[in-house]
């Protein structure tokens, strides 16, 4: 079971919202000891998906919440948009696929560098994504 230890939140509506927004993330990830590897990983994911939402969404907002599970911990990371939905999630999850002219990571990147990763989304409504990464995981 996963309980949550402690929660933030960050508007993210510019470019600008972005650095802050990754330097909080990893002072929670530095709080609960974890290496530096995964530090990385998740500050990636999160870079990604926070320029997804600016990219797609004009921002959002992201939930930042610190877990424990038995004698692990780890944070998750909610981003929250209210953009134009994502129309075929299992074509997004797909390597290489892009809607923009980058060569990011995308979806699949991101979820290959977390341990557990959800997205929900509703056409003209938004999305939402979720993803975990276990201290040591």
């Amino acid at each position: 079971m996963k309980i949550v230890l402690s929660k933030d939140r960050m508007t993210i509506e510019r470019e600008q919202d972005v650095v802050p927004f990754r330097n909080r993330v990893k002072e929670y990830a530095v709080k609960i000891g974890m290496s530096l590897v995964n530090q990385t990983k998740l500050i990636t994911a999160a870079s990604e998906l926070v320029r997804n939402m600016l990219k797609y969404a004009n921002g959002g907002v992201v939930l930042i919440e610190v877990l424990s599970q038995g004698r692990d911990s780890g944070i998750r990371l909610v981003f929250t948009d209210k953009g134009p939905g994502i129309k075929d999630i299992p074509e997004a999850m797909k390597d290489g696929f892009s809607t923009g002219k980058s060569l990011g990571i995308g979806l699949p990147g991101t979820r290959r560098l977390v341990n557990e990763f959800d997205i929900k989304s509703t056409v003209g409504e938004g999305t939402t994504v979720s993803i975990i990464k276990w201290k040591n995981g």
